[in-house]
């Protein structure tokens, strides 16, 4: 099934909330969000980033702010989508079309886009990677740098944990801070350590 049908069969299928999530489908579509169809429901991109998913279930339904932890949320209608698993994720829950007020969502809609337009993004946890501690220096240089932190957690935990062995394993300050200066480049590009002696 293309992912255009993939759509209309969400929103077309039999279900107590079929007339409320269309209401937010239109909301939705009178913005700069593409529809698209990802995880089994609705989802609205921005230059292919993910801002907003319509999720109907049994007993509610709603949004999912894919970055909604950095909304201000006035009205406290957010909450984490899953407590305890998901950081930057919060859900607007509904129970009936009645509770829907579309110029209070827009606002919210309209919040989430400037987010995701001005890049703000969640920091991916850094893991200890099999109990390697994170350097200071290193640590300092992905805070000062956003760039760097930005290409360091695009990595995977085994370049990571490679990247941290590496700075840990020297023995003086100086020979750490020489070691971290020849990483830096091999970091933003996405590489592994060992890609220099390939």
């Amino acid at each position: 099934m293309e992912r255009t049908e993939k759509i209309e069969a969400y929103f077309s299928k039999e279900h107590l909330f079929k007339d409320a999530i269309a209401v937010l489908r239109r909301l939705l579509k009178e913005t700069k969000l593409e529809e698209t169809y990802k995880w089994n429901f609705p989802t609205y991109t921005l230059n292919n980033k993910n801002v907003i998913a319509i999720c109907r279930f049994n007993h509610h339904f709603g949004f999912w702010f894919f970055n909604g932890v950095f909304l201000k949320d006035p009205h406290k209608v957010l909450v984490n989508a899953q407590e305890g698993k998901t950081k930057a994720m919060r859900h607007w829950k509904f129970t009936s079309k009645k509770e829907i007020n579309p110029d209070l969502i827009l606002t919210y809609i309209q919040e989430a886009i400037q987010l995701e337009e001005k890049g703000l993004k969640t920091p991916r946890q850094l893991t200890d990677n099999d109990n390697v501690n994170m350097p200071k220096i290193l640590s300092s240089a992905l805070q000062t740098n956003s760039e760097l932190h930005q290409a360091y957690n695009a990595l995977s935990p085994y370049k990571q944990k490679e990247y941290k062995t590496y700075i840990n394993s020297a023995k003086q300050v100086k020979t750490k801070a020489s070691r971290l200066k020849k990483i830096i480049p091999m970091i933003l590009q996405g590489k592994s350590l060992n890609d220099r002696y390939r």
